[in-house]
C-alpha cells in the first residue's frame, strides 16, 4: 500500500475522532532489528574514555557515538523503507519539531537514549528505532549495545532476543501481592516523582537509565514508569512500542488519553507508562 509521505499529521496524532487511517504493509521486523544491532555494534566502537563530547542548543550531550549510530540507522531505515521519512533525533531541525509529524507513517529514531549513561558507562543506554502511523507507535525496536539484548514489538507481540539469537515472547505482570514496582529516572528523579509516588502509595522503586524502563515493564520486572518532566517523542517512541505489544499502556497524566505522536514540537506531556497497574482513582 503507498505511504502517504505529504500529508502532515494534527495536532495529537491518534486521539481525534476520525476515523483510523488504513494499516500500511509493515516493513520486515528481523531487518529492523538487525540495523539496531549494527547501530549498537558502532557505538560499542566509541565506548570508553575520551570521546568526543559536545553540547546542543537544549544543553544536553551529544557524543560522536550518537551520529555514528544516526548515520547507520538513518542510512539503513532509508534503504529498507524508501517512501517512509525518518525523524532521528540527531538531525532533526527546528522546522520539523514546528510542523510535526512529516506523514502519515514515518519513522522516529533516537540513535542513543542515556548519553549520560554512556558517558558514565553505566551500560543503561540504548538504540531505539519506532515506526509511527496515524499517531501511534505500531513498531518498535530497542537495543541495549552494552549487554547485545534486544527487545522489539509489533502487531505480533512482543520478544526479548539474547545476543545467543534466543528469542523470548515478553509481557507484562499483574500487579505482585506485596505491591507494584515503580521505576524513576536515574537522571532525572525529580522530588514531583517522589511525591507522586507516595500519593499512589507506591513504596517500592529502582532506578534505570533511557528507553529500557519501558521494556523493563514489557518484560515483567515493573510496574509503573510515572514521568513528570520534559520528554521528546523519540525518548520513548520504540520503547512504548515494544510495552503496547506486551499488553502495557502509556497514557498522559493530565487525562488518561493514550500518548499520541507527530505532535507539533514533538515533545510529550507528563505520562505514565504501566503494565498492570492502574490509579486506584480509575478503578
Amino acid at each position: 500500500m503507498p505511504i502517504d509521505v505529504a500529508t502532515p499529521r494534527m495536532p495529537d496524532a491518534g486521539l481525534r475522532d476520525a476515523a483510523p487511517l488504513p494499516m500500511p504493509a509493515l516493513p520486515d521486523l528481523a531487518a529492523v532489528v538487525a540495523l539496531t544491532r549494527a547501530a549498537g555494534q558502532a557505538i560499542m566502537t566509541l565506548y570508553g574514555p575520551g570521546i568526543d563530547c559536545w553540547t546542543k542548543s537544549d544543553d544536553s550531550p551529544v557524543t560522536a557515538a550518537d551520529m555514528a549510530a544516526h548515520q547507520v540507522l538513518s542510512a539503513g531505515l532509508a534503504a529498507l523503507t524508501p517512501d517512509i521519512p525518518v525523524i532521528s533525533e540527531e538531525a532533526v531541525t527546528a522546522a520539523d519539531l514546528s510542523h510535526g509529524a512529516p506523514a502519515a507513517t514515518f519513522w522516529l529514531v533516537d540513535p542513543l537514549d542515556g548519553t549520560r549513561e554512556f558517558l558514565s558507562r553505566n551500560g543503561e543506554f540504548t538504540v531505539n528505532a519506532a515506526l509511527i502511523h496515524d499517531g501511534r507507535p505500531v513498531m518498535g525496536v530497542v537495543g541495549i549495545p552494552a549487554t547485545g539484548r534486544i527487545y522489539a514489538g509489533g502487531p505480533d507481540g512482543a520478544v526479548v532476543i539474547e545476543p545467543s539469537g534466543t528469542t523470548m515472547a515478553i509481557t507484562v505482570r499483574p500487579v505482585p501481592d506485596d505491591g507494584a514496582v515503580a521505576l524513576v529516572s536515574r537522571s532525572h528523579a525529580d522530588r514531583r516523582t517522589g511525591d507522586w509516588l507516595a500519593a499512589h502509595g507506591i513504596t517500592r522503586s529502582r532506578a534505570a537509565g533511557s528507553s529500557l524502563k519501558l521494556c523493563l515493564i514489557a518484560e515483567g520486572l515493573a510496574d509503573v514508569y510515572p514521568r513528570l518532566g520534559r520528554t521528546m517523542e523519540w525518548d520513548i517512541a520504540a520503547g512504548h512500542a515494544v510495552l503496547a505489544a506486551a499488553g502495557g499502556h502509556v497514557d498522559r497524566l493530565m487525562d488518561g488519553l493514550p500518548l499520541g505522536y507527530g505532535k507539533p514540537g514533538l515533545d510529550n506531556p507528563d505520562f505514565i507508562a504501566r503494565g498492570g497497574w492502574q490509579s486506584a482513582a480509575a478503578i
